[in-house]
């Protein structure tokens, strides 16, 4: 799928798990519920930054384009390293290393760990990341229109607003994890990644996700539904059909979230 569908696709998921949390008594507070939201819809733009012309490769100018080089070289190196007998050596890595759920998992770990060790300062950092990819997946059309600095200050205001919204008394700092403030930061994170895992799945070239489990003499088998149910990315389903339900699902999350709170 293309950003803007991954980002409503992670903002859609983690409304759907403020519901599913309310309902099983773990209600999330409110700051926790919007900043988890962002940073999922964030989220689901960073599996592709293993490929060089995606919006997160873009979103932080050269720096941004430089890890992407780095992290296509390695996914290919990672690949070719592991790959099945049926696996066909490659030269590039979209579509590997970074769109399995061993990355999402590590990715979201690497983060909260952060958050842990360092505290607000590692936060307002998360925060800032997934700030300005947020406002790359969510407003596109105003983000490719506008300057990257302002999309970066843009990110770094409400990186520090929300930081500090979080950081008030049961504003949700400690929410699931009550002794280690900002633990939960990791976990829309995997979400997100594992939605982007999802939604590239069901196109055309399916998603190796379940890396290094083997699937027919392939370690990096392309898993997704049957040919037929798939689709090419950016094709009439995606912005016609998916997109719009993932706004009506997500905005049926956000009210099960405030009404099944006790």
């Amino acid at each position: 799928m293309m950003g803007p569908a991954h980002s409503l696709s992670g903002a859609m998921a983690w409304l759907g798990v403020g519901a599913a949390a309310s309902w099983a008594g773990h209600p999330m507070p409110w700051p926790v519920l919007v900043v988890g939201t962002l940073i999922c819809a964030g989220a689901a733009l960073a599996p592709d930054l293993d490929h060089k012309n995606a919006t997160i490769s873009r979103a932080f100018g050269p720096l941004s384009k430089i890890l992407a080089g780095f992290i296509d070289k390695l996914s290919a190196a990672v690949y070719n390293a592991t790959r099945g007998p049926k696996d066909r050596r490659r030269s590039g890595g979209h579509r590997t290393l970074t769109h399995t759920w061993i990355w999402a998992v590590l990715l979201g770990a690497g983060f909260s760990g952060a958050a842990i060790a360092f505290g607000r300062w590692a936060v307002l950092a998360t925060l800032f990341i997934h700030m300005v990819l947020a406002v790359e997946g969510l407003l596109w059309r105003m983000a490719r229109v506008s300057s990257d600095v302002l999309v970066w200050l843009l990110g770094a205001t409400t990186a520090w607003i929300l930081a500090g919204v979080l950081n008030e008394p049961g504003n949700g700092a400690n929410w699931l994890f009550a002794d280690e403030p900002y633990a939960w930061l990791g976990l829309p994170i995997v979400l997100g990644a594992i939605v982007h895992t999802l939604g590239d799945s069901i196109t055309i070239s399916g998603c190796p996700m379940l890396w290094p489990l083997p699937i027919a003499g392939r370690r990096w088998y392309p898993l997704g539904p049957p040919s037929f149910m798939r689709f090419r990315a950016g094709a009439w389903v995606e912005n016609k059909v998916l997109m719009p339900a993932f706004v009506i699902l997500g905005a049926a999350g956000g009210i099960g979230a405030g009404l099944l709170a006790p």
